[in-house]
């Protein structure tokens, strides 16, 4: 399970690039602009809940090593 968030995470790594690349700065909220900056920011958020995921697991390991 730990490759696998790794792989996914160094993926949305790569998505993020990919849409910084599509952002026009000087119109920021119009048009494939306005998309690729909510792509980043949805993309943003599955790596917060990937690493929630990932502290859950490590904690939960440690509780049932205590037991």
């Amino acid at each position: 399970m730990k490759i696998f968030t790794y792989i996914i995470i160094a993926l949305a790594v790569v998505l993020i690039g990919f849409n910084i690349a599509k952002l026009d700065f000087n119109n920021l909220f119009e048009g494939d602009s306005l998309i690729a900056l909510i792509g980043i920011i949805a993309i943003l958020c599955a790596v917060v809940i990937l690493l929630i995921f990932r502290l859950s697991k490590s904690i939960d390991e440690k509780l049932k090593k205590q037991q």
